[in-house]
């Protein structure tokens, strides 16, 4: 009898052991996943946006362009940027030349053009001379469209018929002219798309 009841204790103290030691293994790995995420292994998920290359020259070209949209002064009631005054008058000077042009009869390509011809091209400069006088958006955007194809054609020519010195400095002209006014227009844009207004002194 001494020696059954001895074995039962032992039996008792091996199960109460293989049982502790069973729930010390979830305490365990709670342990390791805490340690796993203080060591950093869990932040890899939520870091890769920091550590993007791409990420971060987006956020900083974000930045320059808030600070270059607080830099811009707003315009005042009736004030119109300079580079589009000068466009607005351009604009005008051309649909002038195309109606008389028409009118005294020049010749384009051997013959003279039809009123439809000449009439759409003049109208079209009139009304953007007139939208670019009052400083609106959409005139602008026209102009600069018409700036950016004459980029593209002088580009086309210095690559193609750049034949001849005169020829070249045609060119270079149209492209310092056309880029140039092109530069200066983003900025004007951006003021007349400014919300408000200063009011006039």
């Amino acid at each position: 009898m001494p020696d059954r009841e001895r074995k039962r204790q032992q039996r008792h103290k091996r199960k109460a052991r293989g049982g502790g030691r069973q729930a010390e293994i979830p305490a365990a790995q709670q342990r390791t996943a805490s340690s796993a995420a203080a060591t950093g292994i869990g932040r890899d998920a939520a870091e890769p946006e920091a550590q993007d290359p791409i990420a971060r020259g987006y956020a900083r070209a974000e930045e320059r362009n808030r600070e270059a949209r607080e830099a811009l002064k707003p315009l005042r009631e009736g004030e119109r940027p300079t580079v589009v005054t000068i466009g607005a008058v351009i604009s005008a000077a051309i649909a002038v030349s195309i109606a008389v042009g028409y009118a005294s009869g020049v010749k384009v390509n051997g013959g003279q053009p039809k009123l439809v011809q000449a009439l759409s091209p003049a109208l079209l400069m009139a009304i953007m001379a007139w939208g670019m006088w009052r400083a609106r958006y959409w005139a602008v955007l026209g102009f600069q469209t018409i700036l950016l194809f004459l980029i593209f054609a002088a580009a086309f020519g210095l690559a193609t018929r750049a034949a001849s010195a005169a020829q070249i400095a045609a060119d270079l002209g149209l492209l310092f002219v056309a880029g140039g006014f092109f530069f200066f227009m983003v900025k004007a844009m951006a003021r007349i798309q400014m919300p408000h207004r200063l009011p006039r002194e």
